[in-house]
């Protein structure tokens, strides 16, 4: 790393996206399901964690010239990022107002909510961030994994950081990792999650791999390549379980909430109903368009693919632009279609999955070939289950129609099957 870019910077073919992480795996949890900490062993020796001004600044300049959209968008995540400070991100908007060439910039935060205050409240407000808050679901879901540096319990402290976000009016979503715990309890996840203010919620599967012994790195935590004796984690989601905690959701979102609570996925299917390119890489027929910048300038292929053999360069030597668009990583993006297996191949679902991220595809086929996600039962029950109210929303928006006339659908469905409505609010009335 010298200093020089070799490549200069020029726009992208294609709009790309970046996760920055700029404390890099420094974080003030020790959530036990969390596979990014133990990247610090990829940096030993780094005794200051917290990203120099020279790579924020070629960052921010780079980023902005890169992108041929006339709204970019920038993600900050970690580890934690507000352990950087306020001042730290001051300096953020007042380098992004200085590159941003007319362009409209916008930021979203990712946060465990732990060290959020009125300070920063007020920032996120004044400079107009979207801020998501990771959390599991009530107190004795949250707690099982969610845990501080000394094994304590954190839903306190994030349930006084999400009432300082709402005290400043600051908008916020919620991201709830999906794990062995939660799954088993939906409805009380997403009946809480609304309880609390949650109008947008993203819920994500944990699935790791650990390896019986470390790598010359020092990860246990497997490569998604990584074909070493393995076991899936404890605290992984079980492909049942997750279909199950996602088909139940939907039931009472179906019935209630749609139009007034927006869930991630849910959004996603119904674009993949309609034909739309999916705005969740993960449903992409193929990837490679979220990058993740470390805290020193390294850039790797993906989020869940920062390992040695990822990297793609160092945006002090390279401009974002030419890392994003080289051949190593166009090869990565297109492998996701291409290693699918034939048995997904033939799936009816297919349209919609596209095998799901590679992350998750350490399984084998029925017929032995190998490639098959890990959850790939999971989103099948899910998919057949939606499918009759997906192409009813699909024909009502086709035809300039709310598609929250679903609602009445699923309604009339229940009573043409003379059942009552299968979410667990009802069964409990």
């Amino acid at each position: 790393m010298n200093g020089e870019i070799t490549h200069p910077a020029e726009k992208s073919v294609r709009p790309f996206q970046v996760m920055a992480k700029p404390t890099g795996s420094l974080c003030n949890l020790d959530c036990t399901y969390c596979f990014y900490l133990e990247k610090e062993k990829l940096y030993p020796g780094t005794k200051n964690w917290q990203m120099s001004p020279d790579v924020l600044e070629a960052y921010i300049r780079q980023y902005i010239e890169s992108q041929p959209q006339e709204v970019v968008t920038f993600a900050w995540q970690g580890g934690e990022p507000t352990l950087l400070g306020i001042p730290w991100f001051e300096n953020v908007v007042g380098l992004q107002k200085e590159y941003s060439h007319r362009k409209r910039i916008e930021n979203v935060l990712q946060t465990n909510g732990v060290t959020l205050n009125t300070d920063w409240a007020h920032f996120f407000a004044d400079n107009n961030f979207l801020i998501g808050i990771s959390i599991d679901g009530p107190r004795e879901l949250h707690d099982v994994y969610r845990v501080d540096k000394g094994q304590q319990p954190t839903f306190d402290h994030v349930m006084r950081g999400i009432e300082h976000l709402k005290e400043a009016q600051v908008r916020f979503n919620t991201l709830t990792v999906v794990n062995r715990k939660n799954s088993s309890h939906p409805f009380e996840v997403y009946q809480f999650l609304r309880q609390i203010g949650s109008e947008f919620m993203q819920f994500i599967p944990v699935v790791e791999r650990r390896a019986r012994r470390a790598d010359p790195n020092g990860l246990v935590l497997l490569s998604p390549n990584d074909t070493t004796d393995s076991q899936v984690t404890e605290w992984s989601v079980e492909p049942n379980s997750y279909g199950d905690f996602l088909c139940t959701i939907f039931d009472e979102w179906v019935r209630k909430d749609v139009g007034r609570y927006f869930v991630q996925l849910f959004d996603v299917t119904l674009e993949l109903w309609l034909g739309m390119p999916p705005s969740l890489c993960v449903f992409s027929e193929t990837c490679g368009e979220a990058l993740v910048l470390e805290h020193q300038g390294d850039v790797y292929s993906c989020d869940h693919y920062v390992y040695p053999e990822n990297k793609l360069g160092n945006i002090l030597d390279d401009s974002l632009a030419w890392l994003a668009g080289m051949e190593k990583q166009r090869s990565f993006g297109s492998a996701k279609r291409d290693s699918l297996p034939g048995f997904c191949r033939n799936c009816d679902v297919r349209f919609a999955c596209n095998g799901e991220c590679p992350k998750h595809r350490f399984m084998t086929t029925p017929d032995g070939e190998p490639g098959l996600n890990y959850l790939c039962a999971a989103y099948k029950k899910f998919f057949h289950h939606v499918a009759p109210y997906m192409e009813f929303m699909g024909r009502e928006l086709l035809n300039r129609r709310p598609p929250a006339r679903v609602m009445e659908y699923a309604h009339w469905v229940d009573e043409q099957l003379g059942m009552r409505t299968s979410s667990p609010a009802a069964a409990s009335k």
